[in-house]
């Protein structure tokens, strides 16, 4: 039984393809993104990536709740601003721990305020837990 390396860096666990939008994007637009089933948020950048929020399936369900227009409205009018991130030097303790106290299920990654990754709870589980625990039964 291997023990998970919880000193893994963010740099080493995060996806750095990532789908980010800018505050002008349209929210109708950026919840068909997180509609599509791909991701469960969307980060909001200026130039440079400097990462000003996020956009996640409860921002776009509580504009619902508000009975806002979503094609009324850009991804600035209905993202989280100031989202909660880890530095690319962040362990995967840090990170974890970041993700229970906060409720999140991703966080982005920056380097000096500017968006460089995100990193998913099943990004973490991909990489901590060895595959050797896992049972496949049938078939």
């Amino acid at each position: 039984m291997t023990t998970p390396n919880l000193h893994m860096k963010a740099r080493d666990l995060m996806q750095t393809r990532i789908v980010a939008v800018t505050r002008e994007y349209s929210a109708r637009e950026v919840s068909i993104l997180i509609h599509s089933g791909t991701f469960s948020g969307v980060p909001v950048i200026e130039p440079g990536n400097l990462l000003v929020g996020i956009v996640s399936e409860f921002d776009v369900l509580k504009a619902l709740v508000a009975e806002k227009d979503l094609h009324a409205l850009k991804a600035e009018d209905i993202m989280t601003p100031q989202p909660v991130t880890v530095e690319e030097t962040a362990t995967a303790e840090m990170v974890i721990k970041q993700m229970i106290e906060h409720q999140i299920i991703r966080i982005p990654v920056v380097r000096d305020g500017r968006l460089i990754g995100m990193i998913s709870r099943m990004d973490l589980m991909n990489q901590l837990i060895d595959s050797h625990l896992i049972n496949v039964y049938g078939g």
